[in-house]
């Protein structure tokens, strides 16, 4: 067989290859979505979501994230219903279809490196856990890795028609959440390492290929214009208010059309700065050294292999003979986010991990192609050594992610998982949905929090952020009471249930309280609930 028809044996079996670990990738995000409870930034989105959908009304808040979820959920419960996993399923999904987004680096990656990155994004334990979780980190990244790949098969295939996907992938991108600032910065500041390799390996070179590429653009100026309203349109669709029974302006409400249009736009942008920007300067702030080393610290334990693999691949390519722009692109930019990333946010979790494995997976996958090279080249000239240390140091990739995906995805949600976040509960939530659908009847309050901790003066308040701290001390209680259909209330102590006519079939307050609500509430059956990790433990009366 001579060697084109050897190269193209092999570019065909990548597609086929790629497409079996995004299968298998997918396989491991849905199996068991709903065992884990919602944590209270999941039940946020989840009851927001079915208010949305009882109302039809909409409006981008930045303090409730962005708004593609949103939307995303609406539709799937509207035709599968709510609970956890049909939830998470879109996120579930998205992760799953990641490694496909491999293929976009072909033309920047041998074929042993393009399975490879396809691997690492099926499998890097903390992309499985946050593919099976609603927030919005995972499909930033994602979209954001799509957009930049979409933009490189342009460029490197002549393809202009890729810049449509770049330019909605990119839309698509900063309507899943706010850290897509942070990405705006990182990528310039990687653009920037990129073009300094190329120039420092060939000057001449990459002055002409950048002369090429200018006229290119000029070429493609119909293209870029379509690309940049296909991505407009498609930012507009997601930030745009939907006025639903409110007398607010709504992208289907003809008369209120341009105050829609400019909420979607320059309305939004002022939103997010005020949220996000401004008002971090009353008391918003924190101090960034210690952010940046418990951020690296989470990247230690979640992704060592992933961390390690791209730090090799770096810098043995960075120093090794020849530089490659793709290694330094994609490592600057997560070198960058380890700094940006901590600087950006204001709750450090583990789903920031997110924001620096997936750029971080393009050099771990130049790495571990490497490593699989060294040791096919020992096999072939009989250097057992050689064979043994690449088989070592993969099984031990290997081994930390499968110990790191048993014990943390799919393993208890407790203090020694590193994947969860305190406000993960620790209880399984599923019976209480059970025992309150059961005996809410819709005629009025049929679940009471009792404690000043939870009170707010007028309930529909919270159907749409902001809400009252008080109501953020119940999450994740109102997803599930909301799933359950059932209408909540609350008073602020337990000598207020005697100035009731009735009581709710479904009593709650802090697990201090069951001895005094016990005395009160006969034939009720008690059981309490971690809502969290540790110290956030509530009792839930139900009528027998």
């Amino acid at each position: 067989m001579s060697s084109d028809a050897a190269d193209a044996t092999g570019r065909d079996r990548v597609v086929p290859a790629v497409v079996a670990l995004a299968a298998v990738a997918l396989l491991v995000r849905v199996v068991g979505l709903g065992a884990r409870p919602f944590h209270w930034d999941e039940a946020r989105v989840g009851y927001w979501t079915l208010r949305y959908l009882e109302s039809g009304a909409f409006a981008y808040r930045p303090v409730a994230g962005g708004p593609l979820l949103y939307h995303v959920d609406r539709l799937v419960f509207a035709l599968l219903g709510a609970t956890d996993a049909t939830a998470r399923l879109p996120v579930a999904t998205l992760g799953g279809l990641l490694p496909v987004a491999a293929l976009l680096y072909r033309t920047r990656l041998r074929d042993d490196e393009t399975v490879a990155l396809a691997a690492v994004l099926a499998f890097a334990p903390v992309l499985v856990y946050y593919s099976r979780f609603l927030r919005g980190d995972l499909p930033l990244a994602a979209f954001a890795l799509v957009a930049v790949g979409a933009a490189v098969r342009a460029v490197d295939a002549d393809a202009p028609r890729w810049l449509v996907v770049a330019a909605v992938a990119g839309a698509l991108a900063l309507a899943s959440s706010g850290f897509a600032v942070a990405y705006l910065l990182c990528l310039a500041v990687a653009a920037l390492a990129a073009l300094d390799t190329a120039w420092i390996v060939d000057a001449g070179a990459t002055r002409s290929r950048l002369a090429a590429v200018q006229s290119r653009l000029d070429a493609w100026r119909r293209e870029l214009l379509l690309s940049a309203a296909a991505g407009l349109l498609t930012a507009v669709l997601l930030f745009a208010p939907r006025a639903g029974t409110t007398d607010g302006p709504g992208l289907w409400t003809p008369a209120a059309l341009p105050g829609a249009l400019e909420a979607a736009t320059l309305g939004a942008v002022r939103k997010f700065y005020g949220v996000r920007v401004d008002s971090r300067r009353y008391g918003g702030t924190h101090e960034l050294l210690p952010f940046v080393r418990d951020h690296v610290e989470i990247l230690l334990v979640v992704a060592l292999p992933v961390v390690a693999l791209a730090a090799m691949a770096f810098l043995v390519d960075r120093y090794g003979g020849s530089p490659r722009p793709v290694v330094a692109f994609f490592g600057v930019w997560g070198a960058a986010s380890l700094l940006v990333v901590p600087a950006v946010t204001e709750v450090l979790g583990p789903w920031l991990a997110v924001h620096t494995v997936v750029p971080l997976s393009v050099p771990a996958a130049v790495g571990l192609a490497t490593l699989a090279r060294f040791g096919r080249r020992g096999a072939a000239t009989g250097d057992a050594a050689r064979v043994a240390a690449a088989t070592l140091l993969v099984a031990a990739v290997l081994v930390q992610a499968g110990a790191a995906t048993t014990a943390g995805v799919y393993g208890p949600s407790d203090r020694s998982n590193r994947f969860a976040q305190y406000a993960q509960p620790a209880d399984d939530l599923e019976p209480l949905v059970e025992n309150v659908s059961a005996v809410a009847d819709g005629d009025g309050v049929d679940v009471l929090f009792v404690g000043e901790r939870y009170y707010t003066a007028y309930e529909r308040g919270n159907d749409q952020p902001p809400v009252a701290d008080e109501w953020g001390n119940r999450l994740p209680l109102p997803w599930y009471f909301a799933r359950a259909g059932a209408e909540t209330g609350s008073v602020t102590g337990v000598d207020d249930l005697d100035n009731r006519s009735s009581v709710p079939p479904v009593v709650v307050a802090d697990a201090d309280r069951r001895g005094a609500l016990e005395a009160r509430l006969d034939g009720y059956r008690a059981t309490e609930y971690r809502l969290s990790l540790w110290n956030r433990r509530v009792v839930v009366f139900v009528t027998e």
